[in-house]
């Protein structure tokens, strides 16, 4: 449930795009580091007094590890420009039936300027959808895709199983310039475009946006509980499904470590198993780098002949790629490791945009 706090703005801090850190002063005179989205609840300003969802920041949640300004009471932000009694300005609700529900202009909705384009869309083409179950991948596969096609137009889209506003991602930010686009499906937000589903994602991806490769994850934060089904990564199955369901070439970036210290999560992790072997009912080109240190080089072949029936496992050279992941504007870190903490992990994403940028030629 909901841990309520409420305090005094005290300072700003950071600001990227939709998203403001702040710290917050409680009666007892304790700060807590807070984070606001101006586009629901308003700029906040030193002074003002708001209301904080803190029930992450106290149980030290790493990626969602702050209090959340649910409202500033005092000085509510206006009501936006346009009318909110028609659907002339979308009607597509996104977390749905909260107390913070946006109301947004879907893509493929009846107000949309695309929505005849998407109506009549009917596949993607062939376009190349490289599916990862982990944010942090983001940037590791965009560096693999640029490295060899540095003009290719990318797309990037936001599953709903980790963060749903696009905008707490400061990965996300720091990229803007290298994509073509973000689209937020389901029930993520903040994107460059909304869509109702990955299937409406995917065709807005390659008939609005005129991406050439479309990299498709969850936001910030999974969720996992140590089980084989019981994690939202699962849903990088179903993404295969729709790729191929609309006639693209799904690419699989496996998420491989021998850095990891959980044993579910060494070679391959039973999250790529359980979601490529199980789920995906498609067939998909599994990436391997070439080049992994021996040892884990025989742990992913152990674990990914299982698969080879129903997907193709690539092997992917890895020249240049290491340059090009610490040439990302952006840090690279997953499960708080660095680049060089876990190469292994990284270099494997990189080598699913490598192989994704080959397929779009």
């Amino acid at each position: 449930m909901v841990r309520w706090r409420a305090g005094t703005v005290t300072a700003l801090r950071r600001e990227w795009t939709g998203a403001i850190e702040l710290d917050v002063t409680l009666a007892d005179g304790t700060t807590m580091r807070a984070l606001a989205y101006p586009h629901l609840v308003g700029r906040p300003a030193p002074g003002d007094r708001v209301l904080l969802n803190a029930g992450a920041l106290l149980m030290g949640l790493g990626t969602g590890g702050y209090a959340l300004v649910v409202a500033l009471p005092d000085r509510l932000p206006p009501d936006p420009p346009h009318a909110g009694d028609t659907r002339d300005a979308g009607h597509l609700v996104k977390a749905r039936y909260t107390p913070l529900q946006p109301i947004l202009l879907g893509v493929d909705e009846e107000a949309s300027p695309h929505h005849a384009t998407l109506a009549a869309a009917e596949d993607v083409a062939g376009l190349p959808v490289v599916t990862a179950d982990l944010h942090s991948a983001l940037p590791a596969i965009l560096a693999g895709i640029h490295a060899d096609a540095p003009d290719a137009r990318v797309a990037y889209l936001l599953t709903d199983g980790g963060a749903l506003p696009a905008w707490f991602s400061r990965a996300l930010d720091g990229l803007r310039g290298r994509l073509a686009g973000t689209i937020s499906v389901g029930q993520a937000f903040g994107g460059d475009l909304e869509a109702t589903t990955v299937h409406s994602g995917l065709l807005a991806a390659r008939h609005v946006l005129d991406a050439d490769v479309v990299i498709c994850a969850q936001g910030p934060g999974n969720l996992g509980t140590g089980t084989r089904w019981g994690y939202s990564g699962v849903a990088v199955g179903e993404a295969v499904n729709a790729v191929a369901a609309l006639g693209g070439q799904p690419v699989g970036s496996l998420r491989i470590s021998d850095a990891d210290p959980r044993p579910r999560h060494r070679g391959v992790s039973h999250h790529s198993l359980t979601a490529y072997g199980r789920v995906a009912l498609a067939p998909a080109d599994l990436v391997v780098p070439d080049g992994l240190p021996a040892a884990l080089a025989g742990d992913v072949d152990t674990a990914l002949a299982p698969l080879a029936g129903r997907h193709r496992i690539v092997r992917v050279p890895t020249d240049g790629l290491d340059a090009a992941l610490r040439a990302s504007p952006v840090p690279l870190s997953t499960m708080g490791r660095g680049l060089d903490a876990d190469h292994a992990y990284f270099l494997a994403a990189a080598a699913a945009g490598r192989h994704a940028a080959a397929l779009a030629r």
